[in-house]
């Protein structure tokens, strides 16, 4: 069953000042950890040794457990209430801008990787969506210099309404 992650204040710090030192294996996986992916996902986005790596995070006090979320079978089973649907994003009248911030922290880092994660942190600080438009050239520019040109316009074009 999939577990996900989040920092732990242990982690933040890490990130931020590098107190550790933490191997680029552990450090690489401690940077992609959001609180929003699952390990499963994570174990794609660093496939050798995924388990073990967020094992030791998790073991060094780095990330902390967030949730466990309930086997989808569980919903669709005929005992179970059907009037319980599970929350979802789209649920919400309007996306509030720590969604947006969200989503933007995380096609970056989607994108590049952990080469983004000075430009993701300083957008994860961002109070409000002109901040976080400012930085947004930023990210296009980081995306077009890892990926190349039309990445950089995919990721440009995805958050041209903001």
């Amino acid at each position: 069953m999939p577990s996900i992650f989040r920092k732990s204040a242990k982690g933040a710090t890490e990130i931020e000042t590098r107190a550790h030192r933490l191997v680029p294996r552990l450090r690489a996986m401690l940077i992609l950890v959001d609180g929003k992916r699952s390990d499963i996902e994570l174990a794609q986005l660093m496939p050798p040794h995924a388990a073990d790596t967020l094992a030791a995070l998790l073991e060094q006090g780095f990330v902390e457990p967030v949730a466990v979320p309930a086997p989808a079978v569980a919903a669709a089973s005929p005992g179970a209430p059907a009037s319980a649907p599970a929350p979802t994003p789209a649920s919400a009248p309007a996306t509030s801008f720590d969604t947006t911030r969200r989503v933007v922290v995380r096609a970056l880092n989607d994108a590049i990787g952990p080469a983004a994660e000075t430009l993701a942190m300083r957008m994860e600080r961002t109070h409000n969506l002109d901040e976080l438009r400012a930085l947004l050239p930023l990210a296009v520019q980081a995306v077009g210099h890892m990926r190349g040109r039309s990445a950089a316009e995919a990721f440009a074009a995805r958050f041209a309404a903001l």
